[in-house]
């Protein structure tokens, strides 16, 4: 045995060497690969890990995902769907309750569905909040829009754009916008052709903001510029993902430095940074408005507009006047603003009196008594959108089903309790507007169209179509007014047929809109 034991020795320990420095060489050869399987186990056990214990974490229901990732695939399948963004929402509530969490484009986000935690956010805007609005926007109308400065400047600039909201301006927006629609519905009537209520009130609304802020009514000016403002507008209603064929996609194409591919995954990924990506499809627009102004300082165009307000406070100092970038910023702002959110909001209006009849006749016999105290050609006043007390309710209602603003983002500037619930620093609280409107402790039948309802005072914080604040929509009473004017003209002129009764929703969007826009066809009462 000693001698079979000596005889083989030698040969095992060669072996063994040899195999050790084969596995060196193993290791060497594939450190990568290798590397790349340690970190993937690594991950997956940190990532199961946070996903077994994200529905606890912070007291508030709901599944964080894999880090980073998240639930952003699960989002972007639902704006994907005619169903809309809201699904995802619509779908984790029946899961885990009206609270929850969950992750998106690497951000902790949590559904706040109530009024007093609505109220104690819009109450601490600037203090324990801060904007939380999609990346895209702020590529596309600019750093120094309303919806994307600071607090301190957006105090200055906000009350320096007030001026076309104030009660003289929107008495002569109001007879300009009755004009303009009562002569285009009527040939709309006359043609006896159906037409696309949205594709409609997009261009009403775009041609009205830009009479009112810059006086511009030639149509070939009025259509070159909002060829460009469709292409920012579509960008910034789109998710900023970077998929060659989606709108945000095409919203920067005229961008002209390349983006290596990585940047590109990257963006796929984070949804974040590249904030230049928007800067060329903006580029025509900016020289458009920079044209305008030079014109204006150089004594060769005068309006009686808001931009020759902004212009005549050149002398002021600088809290009282916007300098040149902030001026064009902020037209883009509030061309987009006023046009997309309002012309959504006639279109349902359309869409829902028309599914409720008995609304439509009450709403029609109230513009038709209104009517019979003008003569034939009298435009409407804003005395006269004040006694339209039913049209009135009949907006408030538009807006509560519709929801064009589905919930209002802002970011947690510092850990705090939200309604017994954690929040914690750095996460995004999105105020659901949605399931604050459909709250059935709220609002009786609230999936019911009932304009009625308005006629008891509301509980605070129960009714935000347009946030609540300092950051309270600036447009809002020009979009009552919009949309008052129009429902005077149709209910009170026409009755309507509704084409295509499909109820599937615009695909990738923000703002839920019908996929269909809702064709109608006029018939002159």
């Amino acid at each position: 045995m000693l001698v079979y034991h000596s005889t083989f020795a030698a040969p095992k320990k060669k072996k063994k060497k040899m195999m050790l420095k084969e596995l060196i060489l193993l290791v060497q050869n594939n450190y990568d690969i290798l590397l790349l399987t340690l970190l993937t186990v690594a991950v997956t056990f940190i990532a199961t890990k946070a996903w077994r214990s994200s529905t606890v974490a912070g007291n508030i229901p709901g599944r964080l995902g894999i880090p980073f990732i998240g639930e952003t695939f699960s989002f972007l399948s639902a704006t994907n769907s005619t169903k809309g963004c809201y699904d995802f929402v619509r779908l984790r509530r029946s899961w885990y309750g009206k609270w929850f969490k969950t992750r998106i484009f690497g951000k902790i986000h949590v559904f706040v569905p109530s009024s007093d935690g609505a109220k104690k956010i819009f109450t601490k805007d600037f203090v324990d909040f801060n904007k939380g609005y999609v990346k895209s926007m702020g590529d596309c109308v600019g750093k120094k829009s309303l919806l994307c400065v600071p607090h301190e400047s957006h105090k200055r600039i906000r009350r320096l754009l007030s001026d076309p909201f104030s009660m003289p301006s929107l008495a002569k927006f109001v007879r300009k916008f009755d004009e303009l629609l009562s002569q285009r519905l009527k040939k709309l009537e006359e043609s006896g052709k159906s037409f696309v209520v949205l594709d409609f009130s997009m261009k009403m609304t775009f041609d009205a903001m830009c009479n009112m802020l810059m006086s511009i009514t030639e149509e070939s000016v009025l259509r070159e510029i909002e060829k460009d403002c469709t292409a920012v507008s579509d960008a910034m209603l789109s998710f900023p993902v970077m998929i060659p064929g989606t709108r945000y996609y095409k919203g920067i194409k005229f961008v002209k430095e390349e983006v290596a591919p990585f940047k590109i995954l990257f963006n796929l990924a984070t949804a974040e940074n590249n904030e230049n990506l928007i800067k060329q499809a903006r580029q025509r627009l900016m020289e458009t408005f920079k044209r305008m102004i030079a014109r204006r300082r150089s004594g060769k165009e005068f309006h009686d507009d808001f931009l020759q307000s902004m212009l005549d406070r050149h002398s002021y100092p600088s809290s009282e006047k916007l300098d040149d970038s902030e001026i064009m910023d902020n037209l883009l702002t509030l061309i987009i603003a006023g046009q997309t959110t309002t012309a959504a909001a006639i279109m349902w209006s359309v869409k829902f009196l028309d599914d409720n009849r008995e609304a439509q006749d009450r709403l029609r016999e109230e513009q038709l008594s209104i009517s019979r105290t003008k003569k034939d050609r009298d435009l409407l006043s804003l005395e006269d959108l004040n006694s339209m007390s039913y049209g009135l309710k009949v907006v408030k209602e538009t807006l509560r089903v519709s929801n064009v603003l589905l919930w209002f983002p802002r970011v947690v500037l510092n850990d705090c309790i939200i309604d017994g619930f954690e929040v914690k620093k750095g996460w995004h609280v999105n105020i659901d507007a949605t399931c604050i409107h459909y709250d059935s402790d709220l609002y009786k039948d609230p999936l019911q169209f009932d304009p009625s309802r308005f006629d008891e005072m509301q509980k605070p914080y129960s009714f935000i179509p347009f946030g609540s604040g300092p950051r309270t929509c600036l447009g809002m009473n020009m979009a009552k007014v919009t949309m008052l004017v129009f429902l005077h003209r149709l209910a009170g002129g026409y009755k309507w047929t509704v084409d295509d009764l499909d109820p599937s929703l615009e695909k990738k969007a923000h703002i839920p809109r019908l996929r269909s826009g809702c064709p109608i066809t006029l018939k002159a009462l």
